[in-house]
């Protein structure tokens, strides 16, 4: 573990920045039926219930994640040596995305049916550069045809699974405007993790080595993308460090993440069978995620405020609550005002040697 650590600090020693390309994502978009409260410093943020708002946002939240996670994802893939993969650069969601009271709404706001369609493509990723776009049906994959139905998106994913690992590229065919259209879409060097949305209000996130949630609270408490990219690259960090499985806590994690997928979430008591994160894990998992924000193109300088005033605003008293789980707020918010100094000192070193002479 420490000879591991080690490396991964010669790593951030020595970043580069690498191409902004992205995974597939396919997209869980479940409507919530929760009421749950979420608060953002002193103003209340209402998570919507039912309706078109309620749709609205949990598509806006999806966007985010996709938007900001697929940048950390793609310019860390040197740092995901065991979770790295090659993935395409989109999210598809059909009718049976959501939950059956929003699914009428659903086709009538985004024309969704049996057939996945592409929700979200990540800017600088294969999938834009091939020219995908938003509405976009897919219909067929290397000549085979995408599944439909309930199951869409588990079975796509099942069926791309080995074309990605033989090929660097992937021939598509979609519906745009009622016309097929024909593309080959890069495939995109990436850490290969599934970045989830939660359905519960709880400000918090969790991470099982192969999988990040953050919750709709989170989502809105990190009211901008930089303050999303702190909380993503966090997880991320915690991922590549192996710390779910040092703790023992793969398992609780994952059973808990699974949870907070469906609606209403069919345990919300928290993080029971969770161990809380000590502190050396949680500074480490700092110095890494900073230079992880840094690298996905996100300023750090606000990093130390932010974590601060969650963990006022949420304190640990409340076992729901982020600070809860890693409770060592005080060590962490010393150590990270010098953590930033040095991976900004590391990254304007490499840009002068970057720099054409």
């Amino acid at each position: 573990m420490i000879k591991r650590l080690q490396s991964l600090k010669r790593s951030i020693r020595n970043y580069r920045i690498l191409p902004r390309l992205v995974c597939l994502c396919c997209a869980a978009l479940v409507s919530a039926c929760a009421t749950d409260t979420a608060w953002v410093d002193n103003e209340e943020a209402v998570i919507e219930t039912a309706g078109p708002a309620k749709l609205k946002q949990i598509v806006a939240m999806q966007d985010r994640l996709d938007k900001v996670g697929g940048k950390l994802l793609i310019d860390n893939a040197d740092l995901c040596r065991k979770q790295f993969r090659n993935l395409l650069g989109f999210s598809v969601a059909n009718k049976y995305t959501y939950s059956t009271d929003m699914a009428s709404l659903a086709a009538q706001t985004y024309g969704l049916d049996d057939r996945l369609q592409i929700m979200n493509v990540i800017p600088g990723s294969g999938a834009q550069r091939a020219g995908l776009q938003r509405g976009d049906i897919l219909l067929r994959i290397e000549n085979r045809p995408v599944p439909q139905g309930i199951h869409a998106e588990r079975d796509t994913v099942a069926m791309l699974s080995p074309m990605i690992s033989k090929n660097k590229s992937l021939n598509l065919t979609v519906l745009r405007n009622n016309a097929r259209k024909n593309v080959s879409v890069p495939l995109t060097p990436a850490c290969g993790f599934r970045i989830e949305l939660g359905q519960t209000g709880n400000v918090n996130t969790y991470s099982d080595g192969s999988r990040i949630l953050v919750t709709q609270g989170m989502m809105l408490f990190a009211k901008s993308d930089e303050n999303l990219a702190y909380v993503i690259s966090k997880e991320m960090a915690h991922n590549v460090l192996g710390h779910a499985k040092t703790l023992q806590n793969t398992r609780a994690a994952t059973t808990l993440i699974d949870n907070l997928l469906h609606t209403p979430p069919r345990s919300i008591a928290g993080t029971t069978g969770l161990k809380p994160m000590p502190k050396k894990f949680d500074i480490d998992a700092d110095t890494l995620s900073l230079a992880m924000a840094l690298r996905g193109g996100y300023e750090i300088d606000d990093a130390t405020r932010f974590w601060k005033r969650l963990a006022y605003r949420f304190p640990a008293t409340n076992a729901r609550n982020y600070t809860a789980l890693h409770p060592a707020t005080s060590a962490r918010l010393e150590a990270m005002p010098q953590s930033i100094t040095r991976i900004k000192a590391i990254d304007k070193r490499r840009k002068a040697l970057a720099k054409p002479k």
